[in-house]
């Protein structure tokens, strides 16, 4: 997979520049290639943006580096990201919230998700896990929505990159589902969430599989479900979140896609 997108990639950026201006058809990339991601280093997203970022590289035979702008519920980087010169050099790597879900739930944003952007590449979907910090004293889903829906002066807490992402609304779901006792508490840096999570200060989220596997497989946090349809090939013990709380048809899957500022040429589009 990894090598097909990449040689689609490059081909989508070099027609591109074709169409551009003829006289530039040899010259790009001149110069090093910004991939923009909306979250903080360390999360899944980031992880698998650095992939491609290096492949890229060695494939261009120019730099292709990841900048990590952070912020108003991932609104900030496709802002600049839009506002950016469309000449194939700043590319965004998103997903389901700034594309879909943010204008819903914000009167104004700065950037029109139809307008502003032509795609590249659906390049990964991700799923999240339903992990807790570790002296919770949970094991199971189940243990978890028990504990969580019952009276306490103290409701418990979860925590997310921020309203209207993908993992907020899951969290939410479950919140409505079975009437959890549960508060929000949304953090602009995701590892530093991994790390209160794994210190005992909040109780529970809802965390991109990519960045959360490795602490699991460590035994640094229960994960108590995944919110895919099918369980995550590297943790097979982990059950679905629908199996697990007895919830059919429950699935929370993040789509990542790769674009570029609305006005760079066509071929863009015809990337996939």
């Amino acid at each position: 997979m990894l090598s097909s997108f990449v040689k689609s990639l490059a081909a989508c950026v070099f027609a591109a520049s074709i169409v551009s201006t003829p006289s530039r058809a040899q010259e790009y990339p001149a110069r090093t290639i910004s991939i923009v991601v909306p979250l903080a280093a360390g999360t899944g997203m980031d992880l698998l943006a650095r992939i491609y970022a290096e492949e890229l590289a060695k494939t261009l035979g120019k730099p292709v580096i990841v900048e990590n702008q952070p912020g108003a519920a991932l609104m900030l980087a496709a802002q600049n990201v839009a506002r950016a010169a469309p000449d194939g050099y700043t590319l965004l790597v998103n997903s389901a919230p700034v594309m879909a879900v943010n204008q819903t739930l914000f009167k104004k944003i700065n950037y029109d998700p139809e307008k502003d952007f032509v795609p590249v590449a659906l390049y990964a979907k991700s799923p999240f896990l339903l992990l807790v910090n570790p002296g919770l004293g949970v094991t199971t889903a189940r243990d978890f929505i028990k504990k969580a829906g019952e009276s306490s002066e103290k409701p418990f807490n979860y925590a997310t990159p921020g309203a209207g992402t993908l993992q907020f609304l899951a969290m939410e779901t479950l919140k409505s589902q079975f009437k959890l006792k549960l508060d929000h508490v949304p953090y602009r840096n995701s590892p530093q969430m991994l790390a209160d999570l794994m210190g005992n200060h909040i109780t529970s989220s809802i965390y991109e599989a990519g960045g959360a596997v490795p602490l699991v497989k460590e035994g640094k946090l229960p994960a108590l479900g995944v919110t895919s349809a099918s369980r995550h090939h590297a943790l097979p013990d982990v059950p679905t979140i629908a199996e697990a709380a007895n919830l059919p048809g429950f699935e929370a899957v993040s789509w990542h896609v790769l674009l570029a500022p609305a006005a760079t040429p066509k071929p863009w589009a015809n990337c996939s």
